[in-house]
């Protein structure tokens, strides 16, 4: 099996926890290295920023019913933690592309939170190429006050080469790729490539996809005391990555935001327990066979 890391790539001595803050953009924002997403509780919402996280992500159109917890839990939050709207910063994606129909879902967005009044950042959903006039068209609604509040301008991409490019050029102040134990492309195409210092921010989504179900790690051949890595520990997996700033993430509930919390205090993972969950889930996958080296990645790591 061969091993898909860049040997080129930088990683972490520390976790981010969820108190610090990174400048977003060139309006005086600063987010938490950790954003809330959908969520299955509203009490997840409160306990996020209970602990320190200020940065949540909505959705303006596509996905909307599964943002229904999140958008429970900021009227919550802002009705019952008073000056919290000042400390937060709230984002939310569209994926429309036609320009005149590029404000109206943000609209819907603030109707929609008691509270809210403005958002802080406007995303744009699936970006494929480097799409400068969709780009171009979110900008408005901070160059322009097209949308109440915007101050920063974010993208979600698949395609990671645009993402590169547009995040060499400085544009948008925000760019969300998809890195995973499954999805590992990342550690060739942007982490060695992406230069420091830069004006804009990296976060990653689907962090967690990769995890292996424990009841997993027989069937594959795997010992009894073999480490079983956890869901935060994906969390901790795309973190140790240097070039990454940070996380959106969707915890269920309370409890969840503070497991990952806890988990944080681990720290950064090392190669070798990089190498075996890459291994493990190549395995759990069917995209390699056990090995004698995978006996010794579970011996390393474990």
């Amino acid at each position: 099996m061969t091993s898909l890391h860049a040997p080129t790539a930088r990683l972490r001595e520390t976790l981010p926890a969820f108190q610090d803050r990174l400048r977003l953009g060139v309006e005086g924002l600063s987010v938490s290295p950790y954003c809330v997403g959908a969520v299955r509780e509203p009490s997840a919402v409160l306990e996020a920023y209970d602990r320190g996280i200020n940065f949540f992500f909505l959705t303006a159109d596509m996905h909307w019913p599964h943002y229904e917890a999140l958008r429970r839990g900021l009227g919550e939050l802002l009705r019952s933690r008073p000056g919290a709207r000042d400390r937060i910063v709230v984002g939310a994606v569209s994926y429309v592309a036609e320009p005149e129909f590029a404000v109206a879902p943000f609209y819907e967005v603030l109707d929609a939170v008691p509270g809210l009044e403005r958002l802080d950042l406007t995303i744009v959903g699936g970006v494929n190429g480097e799409q400068h006039e969709r780009l171009d068209t979110f900008a408005t609604h901070r160059t322009r006050r097209r949308v109440p509040g915007v101050r920063a301008t974010g993208a979600t991409f698949h395609d990671r080469a645009a993402a590169v490019s547009l995040l060499a050029s400085g544009r948008p102040d925000i760019a969300f790729i998809r890195y995973n134990a499954d999805h590992r492309g990342a550690e060739h195409d942007v982490f060695p490539v992406l230069a420091r210092p830069r004006s804009s921010l990296l976060f990653n989504f689907k962090s967690t996809v990769g995890f292996v179900p424990h009841r997993r790690l027989p069937e594959l051949g795997f010992d009894g005391d073999a480490w079983r890595p956890a869901v935060t520990d994906h969390y901790r997996f795309v973190l140790t990555q240097a070039q990454m700033d940070g996380v959106l993430f969707a915890p269920g509930d309370a409890a969840e935001v503070a497991s990952l919390d806890a988990a944080l205090l681990r720290g950064p993972l090392c190669r070798e327990e990089l190498s075996y969950m890459n291994c493990l889930a190549d395995l759990h996958l069917g995209r390699a066979r056990w090995k004698r080296t995978t006996h010794e990645a579970v011996a390393a790591a474990s």
